[in-house]
């Protein structure tokens, strides 16, 4: 070690790790923890930014779940999570309990229940970040790198990628260091790190975001998104507490005042909210398989009950008119953002309990039944592309591509999002609808987009709205099936 870095080491006092038969108890530790951590770290870099570089290193550990299961007695074989598979020893790191508490007291209140076991909470051996310690804190800001007179890495600690991956969701880590296997699919600092590109990338903070998320690719369905909110809060019987708009502004009346934000982020977000997190959160991820990632990667630790893609494509077939839905039941996968994640050969499945609710959805919506209304909505499979100009290539290739693939639709974000979905075991569906009809000669020019968003943004987002109504009211063991757990799954959902 040069000799101008400290070799002496400042921690919070040590503490060892404690045991727990009570989720709430557990949880109630894991905060402690967390928080003592997070304002020893707040406290020294305060310290640092008014005297300057202090003769110690200053690290904090991350809290952790312990579980450590000796038996092979199997728990009902019908749950896909809240058990583990095998004994052994299961341990997850833990950031923003505060957030997370629900979840964590779900998922724990199972394991103790499933396993008869007790919980461990303690310190990890993961060190916190300075950057995320400090990142709730508006009073404190982490000077850019050269700023100082010395490098903050010298003193604190600093994103590490070891930590801060998807090996686990991805099937790549099945055991840490210390031979533990992962308890949860995320590690702390993993999940840190897309709590801030979530605030960055959205200008929502991610407390509020909810359980149901619908994404779009259009403006127009925000502002449909933000008539339907204040309708829903002059109702008291709907259920809905508040809505949420870009800059954290916060209404919980209809006539409640938005400013418009004069600086859009890259992907403007809205949340219709419930008390119990159940509500909608809506995001405008714009157009192309990219933005699709990156909103999916950062929102899936959050581990929302459902997301569903409601945007516009282009109809393939003859027989559609502008206006139709399209419900997919299969998707082409010509994006390739995914491809290092997730092979193209890994089939991303229809899932049954999303189909059914976005049909019904539909037919709640438009009143129509059975074979009616196939009239106005196609099941098929969905092609989804990288190149927004393919019109403009030799029609020779795509064309039969898309045609022995049997594709109805074609877009740039659903494939993305189905399969982000099914890499990080959130539930998904897609319902799109028809814009254009390049290969007809019906292509999206001015006068026609106009007329046909005035019309059916609204029936179609409300269409989207009510499928995730009735997710709602479904158990969470059957939106969460085994259809999306692998061999080796993590006990966490």
């Amino acid at each position: 070690m040069p000799d101008d870095q400290p070799t002496a080491m400042q921690c919070p006092a040590p503490v060892g790790q404690e045991s727990f038969t009570d989720a709430e108890a557990a949880v109630a530790r894991l905060q402690q923890l967390y928080s003592e951590a997070t304002a020893f770290l707040a406290r020294h870099f305060n310290d640092t930014l008014v005297h300057g570089r202090p003769d110690a290193r200053v690290r904090a550990f991350y809290p952790e779940i312990r579980l450590t299961v000796n038996s092979f007695d199997k728990v009902d074989s019908r749950l896909s999570f809240g058990h583990v598979s095998s004994p052994g020893t299961y341990t997850t790191t833990i950031t923003r309990p505060d957030l997370f508490r629900n979840y964590l007291v779900q998922q724990i209140e199972l394991l103790i229940q499933n396993h008869g076991v007790s919980v461990e909470i303690g310190p990890s051996d993961t060190p916190i970040p300075v950057h995320f310690a400090v990142a709730g804190n508006s009073e404190v800001s982490v000077p850019q790198e050269g700023v100082m007179d010395f490098s903050l890495r010298d003193i604190f600690d600093v994103p590490d990628l070891t930590t801060t991956n998807d090996d686990i969701v991805n099937g790549m880590r099945t055991r840490y260091a210390d031979g533990s296997a992962p308890l949860a699919p995320f590690t702390a600092q993993r999940v840190d790190y897309s709590l801030a590109r979530l605030s960055h990338y959205t200008a929502t903070d991610p407390a509020h975001f909810q359980n149901h998320v619908l994404f779009t690719n259009y403006q127009f369905y925000v502002d449909e998104f933000e008539t339907y909110a204040r309708a829903a809060l002059a109702d008291p019987a709907s259920g809905y507490s508040a809505f949420v708009a870009t800059g954290n502004q916060e209404i919980t009346t209809p006539d409640g005042v938005i400013v418009p934000f004069t600086k859009m982020p890259q992907m403007p977000t809205y949340h219709l909210k419930r008390p119990d997190g159940e509500g909608i959160t809506l995001v405008n991820i714009g157009v192309g398989p990219s933005n699709a990632k990156t909103a999916t990667d950062h929102i899936a630790v959050l581990r929302p009950h459902a997301w569903l893609m409601v945007g516009h494509c282009a109809g393939l077939r003859n027989s559609q008119s502008l206006g139709d839905f399209v419900l997919a039941h299969a998707y082409l996968r010509d994006d390739h953002v995914l491809d290092d994640d997730l092979p193209v050969w890994v089939p991303i499945p229809a899932l049954a309990e999303i189909q059914i609710a976005l049909e019904r959805a539909v037919a709640d919506v438009t009143q129509l039944e059975g074979y009616e209304l196939k009239r106005i909505m196609r099941t098929g499979t969905v092609a989804t592309i990288d190149n927004r100009n393919w019109e403009l290539r030799d029609q020779s290739g795509p064309v039969r591509r898309l045609s022995q693939s049997r594709a109805v639709a074609l877009d740039m974000e659903s494939a993305t999002i189905a399969a982000n979905g099914f890499r990080f075991r959130v539930p998904y569906g897609t319902l799109l609808c028809v814009s254009d009809k390049p290969l007809h000669g019906e292509l999206k020019l001015p006068g026609m987009a106009s007329e046909f968003y005035k019309t059916q943004v609204s029936r179609h987002l409300k269409i989207g709205i009510r499928a995730m109504e009735r997710l709602r009211d479904m158990p969470l063991e059957r939106i969460h099936s085994r259809k999306l757990r692998s061999f080796e799954e993590t006990a966490f959902l």
